[in-house]
């Protein structure tokens, strides 16, 4: 826990003050034109192609923004190459396409009976999506000549403990957003599933499947955010990629409770701490995942108190 306090303290003397305040500036109107607008909620109503064009689009703005903010505040010392900019478009159009691909599951199960078409198709979502983004990733770490293994999945210096720690420091946070009306309508995720408990005796291992399902998508998200974005980036930019990818991080949570969308700015600068120092997402993939399993037992229990 300490080496993890020594590296944001480290962190925050390099964060490059300028950039910090004009991209949390950017962050912050975005978010409020998003929840008084309803950004993100005109999107999911467009069809097909358009949503996908127009989450491409929000975050191509929003990563070109950010990236634009932090170049300018560096002055010469940030060298970018061709490659970075395929980086930049690449990893916003891979992230659209996670975002909108949902008939992929959907196709797979659409031959299986009602409810089970449906259900079946929302276990199989994460996993089809969790190839969808690790596959193009893949391919651009290898053009990119990065080291290996591909996007920090090396365990090498990965100690739980640190982690575990800092999960269980997140507790009473998740305890109070529990409160919160927009949190137990979002929460947990497996109440979703209530349409199938009329087809079957016990719906309980049918959630759990679920719920592990779910968890793979934490997977996705590090691999993606951190250990392919920050480690791909911090070849041009040091430290100073991990702002950019935070606020990149934080436009795909615009679908959220605010107050979550709000704190994964500053998580996501966090996590990306984490990843720069130790070149593996395992710590941060303890974090994610366990603040997600958490806030899941959080609606739980606020919806039968």
């Amino acid at each position: 826990m300490t080496t993890i306090v020594d590296q944001l303290k480290c962190y925050r003397k390099a964060l490059n003050g300028h950039a910090f305040v004009w991209t949390s500036l950017l962050i912050a109107v975005l978010i409020l034109l998003n929840y008084s607008a309803g950004i993100q909620s005109r999107i999911m109503l467009l069809p097909g192609w358009q949503q996908f064009l127009a989450f491409f689009l929000l975050f191509a703005f929003v990563f070109g923004a950010s990236w634009l903010i932090t170049l300018a505040a560096s002055g010469d010392r940030i060298q970018t190459t061709p490659f970075f900019y395929v980086l930049l478009a690449g990893s916003t159009l891979i992230f659209a396409g996670k975002i909108t691909f949902d008939w992929v599951a959907y196709a797979l199960t659409r031959h299986l009976p009602v409810p089970w078409n449906e259900y079946w198709g929302s276990v199989l979502n994460w996993p089809c999506k969790a190839l969808l983004v690790a596959i193009p990733v893949t391919a651009l770490w290898h053009a990119g000549k990065y080291e290996r293994p591909v996007a920090g999945l090396s365990a090498k210096r990965f100690r739980a403990q640190p982690y575990l720690l800092l999960l269980l420091l997140m507790v009473p946070l998740i305890a109070v957003a529990a409160t919160r009306a927009d949190f137990q309508q979002t929460y947990p995720k497996w109440q979703w599933l209530r349409y199938i408990e009329p087809y079957t005796a016990n719906s309980l291992p049918h959630k759990l499947l679920f719920e592990l399902s779910y968890g793979l998508d934490f997977l996705t998200i590090e691999l993606f955010f951190r250990g392919f974005l920050v480690l791909a980036f911090a070849r041009y930019a040091g430290k100073d990629a991990i702002l950019p990818v935070a606020a990149f991080y934080c436009a795909i949570h615009f679908g959220k409770p605010v107050f979550e969308c709000i704190t994964s700015y500053f998580g996501g600068m966090i996590l990306g701490v984490i990843v720069y120092n130790t070149r593996s997402i395992w710590g941060g993939l303890v974090v994610h995942l366990g603040i997600a399993w958490l806030m899941e037992v959080a609606g739980y229990i606020a919806q039968c108190t």
